[in-house]
């Protein structure tokens, strides 16, 4: 999840990273991370590692976003990176309406294989279409496990890549959602699952 970089570039990353290393004793390939902030949902952070993209959430803004990735990533060092641009497109398509898919790779590796299961077959969720929380437990081999499935869909890492807005109540109602009930209302008509 790279981009191009010249060679004084390179050489300044290293610098820093030797410098971060020696004083925080994080090492090892960084967590990139950006920002959206002029989202129709709100304010998003992303942060990506060298296996896809880990994180996109709801955020207060850069600080509350960079404080909750050290939390999550104590060992790594974390640095703001134009490498995560091609995400940052998609997502702006994604908003205008020109393209309501993404190729973007995820990487679910921070949560259960539970959880692992109900974001894949949530992902497998088209726009336009909407599925129940059952329905999704039971793609993802336990039936009775709507709330653990509900519960999966709160905690996904990558919100909207993984469309977890596009899970419902048994009752039709919109249930939960961690961007907030306006976001996941905004997304579903955007996507024209609601009128």
């Amino acid at each position: 999840m790279t981009g191009r970089e010249t060679r004084e570039e390179r050489a300044e990353r290293r610098l820093v990273h030797r410098a971060f290393e020696r004083l925080t004793g994080r090492g090892g390939a960084p967590l990139l991370y950006a920002m959206m902030a002029d989202t129709p949902v709100g304010i998003l952070g992303l942060a990506a590692g060298a296996s896809g993209l880990r994180r996109l959430e709801y955020t207060e803004g850069e600080d509350a976003f960079l404080a909750h990735l050290l939390a999550l990533f104590p060992d790594r060092p974390v640095e703001r990176s134009a490498a995560l641009d091609a995400v940052r497109r998609e997502l702006d398509r994604y908003f205008a309406g020109r393209d309501l898919s993404f190729a973007t790779r995820v990487d679910l590796s921070d949560v259960t294989p539970f959880q692992q299961r109900v974001l894949r077959e949530t992902a497998k969720v088209p726009a336009g279409h909407v599925l129940t929380y059952t329905e999704v437990a039971t793609r993802a081999g336990r039936p009775r496990a709507a709330r653990a499935a509900g519960n999966a869909l709160h905690d996904n890492p990558v919100a909207i890549i993984v469309p977890c807005h596009r899970v419902l109540r048994g009752d039709g109602s919109l249930g939960g959602y961690g961007g907030g009930l306006a976001a996941k209302e905004w997304l579903l008509r955007h996507e024209g699952a609601i009128v």
